[in-house]
């Protein structure tokens, strides 16, 4: 897994790249941890270019949800190919989150 982010004044964008698995999870857990323990209080995570997703990676969206919304900050999810929209699907996910289909949509629900 390759991981960008970008900076957009307060707005944190994160972007997985290829497969977020057990692997590649804990990468991502440091980075999203240490940027909401810093005070970041809007992330976008962008899944456009995630082919892959395992619960370990779900574990790892729902950790930044739940430390966000202990916080009073807001997290959504953009770009959801079909097969990682699948996951979601199935473990309930898409229920817990807000979802955009674009990054530019996504930038205004949070």
């Amino acid at each position: 897994m390759n991981l960008e982010q970008e900076r957009r004044e307060d707005l944190l964008i994160v972007r997985p790249r290829g497969r977020l698995d057990s692997s590649s999870a804990p990468e991502m857990e440091r980075l999203i941890t240490e940027q909401l323990d810093t005070g970041t209080q809007r992330l976008v995570l962008d899944f456009t270019s995630l082919d892959y997703i395992s619960s370990a990676g779900l574990r790892v969206v729902l950790l930044a949800g739940k430390k966000l919304r202990a916080s009073k900050g807001k997290m959504v999810l953009v770009g959801l190919q079909d097969m990682v929209r699948e996951v979601f699907e199935m473990s309930g996910f898409l229920t817990l989150f807000a979802v955009a289909p674009t990054l530019e949509e996504g930038i205004t629900k949070v």
